[in-house]
């Protein structure tokens, strides 16, 4: 009888968390799961495994060309053209991302994903893509192989600017060949990332920067001019990357709170 109401209990958990299925996709063809905003996206095998893969070499036979790809990206998922991302596009296309499909807006929970850098040669990184706009800004929280370091990043009026690093007097070194997990989780306006399970950086929405060693921060970290830095997180999620970055990601999960 316990271990019956113990069961009953854990179902809405269990009925809550959704891990993105990878099976009936084909490989060499673009995902169905995500729709590619930006890069080259497309379902790859590792082992036995199918895997979303952001082929970075394209980009660098484009890369001063904004993607055409987001004008047709806009129209699929916001029903239109929109303007305002539209303008965002030439800073955009240096930032390789794919919108998952069927989640329209996340808020409090669980993002997780399963990364391998494969190749790059200006960048290797791979992240999680969150708070996505309408008008084409969001966050992400990505690890850097060329880096070994994590951060929380924004994107807002065409511009990337960084909001948290790791410590960088403890670089997070990882094996290239392993599979590696980079894990969000979103209580409000609290933000923290972790790899393979420990604590990398946190993050707390709506604080104004601090002065830095360069003088007083860009006018946009300030949450009051910046929508996609006050809380709460609401919007698309996804998964990020950068430039030539070459990587595999598996097992994409949410758990909302």
């Amino acid at each position: 009888m316990k271990k019956a109401l113990l069961l009953i209990a854990a179902l809405p958990l269990l009925a809550a968390e959704k891990k993105i299925d990878l099976s009936k996709e084909t490989p060499g063809k673009a995902p169905v799961a995500f729709t590619g905003m930006v890069g080259t996206w497309t379902v790859a095998k590792d082992g036995a495994d199918k895997v979303i893969m952001i082929d970075g070499r394209p980009w660098v036979a484009s890369k001063d060309n904004p993607t055409k790809l987001l004008l047709q990206s806009a129209r699929k998922l916001y029903g239109a053209a929109n303007e305002e991302l539209m303008d965002n596009a030439k800073q955009f296309a240096y930032y390789p991302v794919a919108v998952l499909n069927g989640v329209e807006n996340f808020s409090n929970g669980t993002l997780s994903v399963k990364f391998k850098t494969v190749g790059g040669e200006a960048d290797r990184a791979s992240g999680i893509l969150f708070n996505v706009k309408p008008n084409g800004d969001w966050l992400a929280v990505r690890f850097n192989d060329t880096e070994d370091n994590v951060a929380f990043w924004e994107f807002h009026n065409g511009i990337r600017r960084n909001l948290r690093f790791s410590d960088r007097e403890k670089p997070i070194k990882l094996d290239r060949n392993a599979w590696h997990e980079l894990k969000l989780t979103i209580d409000g306006a609290d933000l923290k990332a972790y790899v393979d399970g420990n604590l990398a950086v946190e993050y707390t929405l709506g604080v104004d920067p601090k002065p830095g060693k360069k003088g007083p921060p860009n006018e946009d970290l300030f949450p009051k001019n910046n929508p996609v830095l006050r809380p709460p997180v609401a919007g698309k999620v996804g998964l990020w990357s950068k430039t030539d970055s070459t990587s595999y990601f598996k097992d994409f999960t949410l758990d909302p709170k």
